[in-house]
């Protein structure tokens, strides 16, 4: 690895020469791990580069290749499970400067990765009256780029389903790590040869996603006494299929009066909790299905409330953020990712509270997976130890329910525990010396691994 060589031609660039500013970007929320912080908290670039085109990534792909340097993407860093951290250190290429929104059409739009989800969608509701169909609840500080590579859903699953899903992307534009990088257009099934593939096998540089119509969302909380009361609430709701909602979210009792500050004036330590966002022309609608449901009562509505303060976003509650509330009030607070599959997922969910909780909170989220309306977990989790965690991950395993591990830093860890030869074939032609995100990928690695521990990246620089 020929750093300075590196560097020297890379000078006319923007390159951050700061140390301080070095190590902020080296980094992405994998403390919401205490089992990941434990190891890469002292990960660190070499330098940070900021292209401002697709040109100079294409530059800066070149050079590093000849220096044999190491190049990790970076967008906004908000992922947590380490996809952004650049285990074997060397370039960090931060593509904030491409954020251009570049065409917006009638249910679409293309823009370039760097663009932060809360302004992607502020110009297409601005330009046509329309909005992305799905975002990550870091929606004000996420890049459209880094949800692409590092995520696979959120705020609009409960209609939409994944990411991965037919149609919810259309192209990707991306640039290969070769002597000479090529440009590449991706649509269909080549779709998921790059995305979720945490820029190991190539830099997405431009993103066509489908759009949707925007709405002005009615946000609300809806407390039951009951958990599964609140589970079968969401779960009906969700399936009422000419109520258009985008978010779906249950949360167990103590979550909401011990974590929400601005909510837990207004709830009990047994409140079991649903967040919601429903279409203002879906209301009529659900105030029907509300009053045939005794066992609910909206206690928040964001056009029609008393409440002293007002708590913010609906959707900054769920998915990660219900995480990142509870870690500021308790920082031994971790969590876990969980699919309950259909057609089993509600009594798979029943079955698991009552063995595990208080330990572990059940926090849902309304998802769809090919048309079936199931249930995403994000449960918190009291950490005590890495032994006892691996044993909550088994105990859900052996259940029928599915582990994304956010305790692990690999693609094959925290997705299905199987090796996907589309992505391994791709980086072989396009990354053929592994300098792309180097440590992410198990199977360029240990083709053999067998994933009864934890993977550790050999490369992986020492604490110092």
């Amino acid at each position: 690895m020929d750093l300075e060589g590196a560097r020297a031609a890379l000078s006319h660039l923007e390159i951050e020469a700061n140390e301080n500013a070095i190590k902020a970007k080296s980094r992405d929320f994998f403390w919401y791990s205490p089992v990941l912080k434990a190891r890469l908290d002292h990960v660190l670039a070499d330098f940070v580069v900021s292209p401002r085109s697709e040109a100079e990534v294409i530059e800066v792909l070149r050079i590093c290749y000849s220096h044999d340097v190491p190049v990790t993407t970076r967008g906004a860093g908000t992922g947590n499970y380490g996809q952004a951290m650049p285990l074997a250190g060397g370039c960090v290429m931060h593509l904030r400067h491409m954020a251009e929104v570049k065409e917006i059409h009638p249910g679409r739009v293309i823009v370039e990765p760097g663009c932060l989800l809360k302004d992607l969608d502020a110009a297409c509701k601005a330009h046509s009256g329309q909005e992305i169909r799905m975002f990550s609840s870091t929606w004000a500080t996420a890049t459209i780029g880094g949800f692409i590579a590092g995520g696979s859903g959120g705020v609009g699953s409960c209609t939409w389903g994944s990411l991965r899903d037919l149609g919810n992307i259309i192209r990707l534009r991306v640039v290969t790590m070769e002597a000479e990088p090529r440009v590449l257009e991706f649509r269909g099934e080549e779709l998921a040869r790059v995305s979720h593939a945490y820029g190991t096998n190539g830099i997405i540089t431009e993103v066509e996603i489908p759009l949707a119509p925007a709405y002005e969302w009615v946000e609300m909380f809806v407390a039951c006494e009951g958990f599964m009361e609140a589970v079968n609430f969401a779960h009906d709701l969700g399936n009422q299929d000419g109520v258009l909602i985008k978010l779906g979210t249950v949360f167990e009792a103590p979550i909401a009066k011990d974590y929400f500050q601005r909510v837990a004036p207004y709830v009990e330590a047994g409140t079991n909790l649903i967040a919601l966002m429903v279409a203002p022309h879906s209301m009529d609608g659900f105030e029907t299905f509300l009053g045939r449901r005794p066992e609910a009562k909206v206690i928040y509505r964001s056009d029609d409330h008393d409440w002293a303060r007002e708590p913010g976003p609906v959707f900054e509650y769920g998915w990660n953020h219900t995480t990142l509330r509870a870690l500021k009030v308790d920082p031994s607070i971790t969590y876990l990712q969980v699919r309950y599959g259909y057609p089993d997922h509600l009594s798979l969910i029943e079955r698991l509270r009552a063995e595990l909780s208080p330990e572990v909170l059940q926090h849902l989220e309304l998802l769809k997976e090919g048309g079936k309306l199931m249930f995403a977990g994000l449960s918190l989790i009291k950490f005590s130890s890495e032994a006892r965690l691996d044993e909550i991950v088994h105990m859900h395993e052996e259940a029928g329910a599915m582990i994304f591990n956010p305790h692990r830093y690999t693609l094959e860890e925290g997705g299905r525990q199987t090796v996907d030869d589309r992505q391994l074939n791709f980086k072989r032609e396009a990354d053929p010396k592994g300098l792309l995100n180097p440590g992410k990928m198990i199977s360029w690695d240990d083709p053999d691994w067998g994933f009864e521990e934890m993977y550790a990246y050999p490369k992986l620089r020492a604490a110092e």
